[in-house]
């Protein structure tokens, strides 16, 4: 499998270097969609400004990266665009070799709960064969780099490609069974965009699978070694914190960057949900509605955990789509990293129901982003109320996508321990509903 990943990486390096040799590279780093106020080259580059002056980068009100990157940028700012593509490809990489470590796993469970009798008779269709998951890895690593969100990530050269790839050695980390290394990849994630806090309870409950420990609340192992991982994750974000500190000797970043993210004091233009709805909303009421809809990201934790606590990759998947979807600041490339795990499941594909309609909105409305800003800003010929329709339409896209992952994924697991022919009490034949 070594030589067609190799061949992958050769081939989205090819086409990130030609697209930053062309024309087309100010314009993509010019679109909203893929960089705005929340992670943009520009306010690097502001940073490093006022940095080289003596000024501290967040005295102004451009700058809101973490001290760590703004210092990466410090020393490598005239090889940014080498930076950004190494960074894609580690991240698919370390995707490449959770997903192989995974699947190892997922086929090691399914044949003990073969010998076990804990299927049902009629579902050897269901099983997943090894030959089905040889490729999963390396569909991973062609969906991440060749997505056209990762590419005009990526060629905006977005920090969100860093952050990206931050999470997926997390996510490598915690499938290989290291607590102490996802408890630092997990803390520095978290560092850097705060949203990732979300990812804490799928990578206990798989660390805590992994040493065969009963996720029981009344068991004693539970409870230490979730003391254990927790406090590896606080010790590492606190380490980092203060390292940030020394840097700058200024507790400033906290609010430039923490605050920026929580209480979206700017409302550019970008493919979430909040800069319309706060452009239009009165003072008086902002801060009630800002946690509203901030408490979108963390409000489907629990449930989530409570409902896949035997599934957490799955779970870690969902997670990183409401991050993608519900956060203040989004752009294309947060789509991209949990789109990349789609050839993960692609065993649900029987049971998906809008797949194809649902793939024609989120590509439709990838084509119609420009076209309405276009409108919107040059032409004078449409308003934002244009711009937004398509934000939101896009935004349910992914929603409805989701929802219908979540519903065939656990449609699969019910037919597993009943039996594909489901049948009622008086032996006509049954359809399943999720309520």
């Amino acid at each position: 499998m070594a030589a067609p990943l190799v061949l992958v990486v050769l081939a989205a390096v090819t086409v990130r270097a030609a697209l930053y040799r062309s024309s087309l590279a100010v314009f993509i780093a010019e679109r909203v969609e893929g960089s705005n106020a929340g992670v943009l080259s520009v306010s690097v580059v502001e940073g490093l400004a006022l940095l080289d002056l003596g000024v501290s980068p967040y005295s102004g009100a451009i700058f809101h990266e973490t001290p760590l990157i703004i210092y990466l940028f410090h020393f490598l700012i005239e090889y940014a665009e080498l930076v950004f593509m190494i960074t894609d490809v580690l991240t698919a990489v370390a995707l490449y070799l959770a997903i192989q470590d995974f699947n190892k796993v997922v086929f090691k469970k399914q044949k003990l709960l073969i010998e076990l009798d804990k299927y049902a008779p009629d579902v050897a269709e269901l099983i997943q064969t090894p030959m089905e998951m040889h490729y999963i890895p390396l569909k991973v690593a062609l969906f991440y780099l060749l997505n056209p969100y990762t590419v005009m990530s990526c060629v905006a050269k977005s920090t969100c490609a860093i952050n990206n790839s931050v999470i997926a050695f997390f996510i490598l980390a915690t499938i290989k069974g290291s607590a102490f290394l996802s408890a630092v990849f997990l803390a520095l994630a978290t560092y850097q965009s705060l949203y990732p806090l979300t990812l804490f309870p799928p990578a206990l409950l798989y660390l805590l699978q992994r040493q065969f420990i009963p996720i029981k609340l009344k068991s004693k192992s539970f409870w230490l070694y979730t003391m254990q991982y927790a406090s590896l994750y606080l010790c590492s974000l606190v380490v980092i914190i203060c390292l940030s500190f020394f840097l700058l000797s200024s507790w400033d970043f906290i609010p430039s960057v923490y605050g920026f993210i929580l209480s979206v004091p700017d409302l550019t233009p970008n493919i979430g949900l909040f800069w319309y709805f706060f452009a239009e909303m009165f003072e008086h009421f902002s801060l009630f509605f800002v946690c509203v809809f901030q408490i979108n990201v963390f409000f489907y934790t629990i449930p989530l955990a409570i409902k896949l606590k035997e599934h957490p990759v799955f779970f870690m998947f969902v997670q990183l789509a409401i991050i993608s979807i519900f956060k203040s600041y989004p752009t294309v490339g947060d789509v991209a990293l949990y789109m990349a795990f789609l050839p993960v499941w692609s065993h649900l594909y029987r049971f998906l129901r809008n797949i194809f309609i649902l793939s024609c909105v989120l590509i439709f409305c990838s084509f119609l982003f420009p076209v309405l800003w276009h409108l919107w800003i040059y032409a004078g010929s449409a308003n934002s109320n244009f711009y937004y329709a398509i934000t939101l339409t896009f935004n349910i896209g992914q929603i409805l996508l989701i929802s219908d992952y979540f519903y065939a994924f656990l449609r699969r697991e019910y037919y597993l321990t009943h039996g594909l022919h489901l049948t009622r009490q008086d032996g006509t034949e049954a359809m399943l509903v999720l309520k």
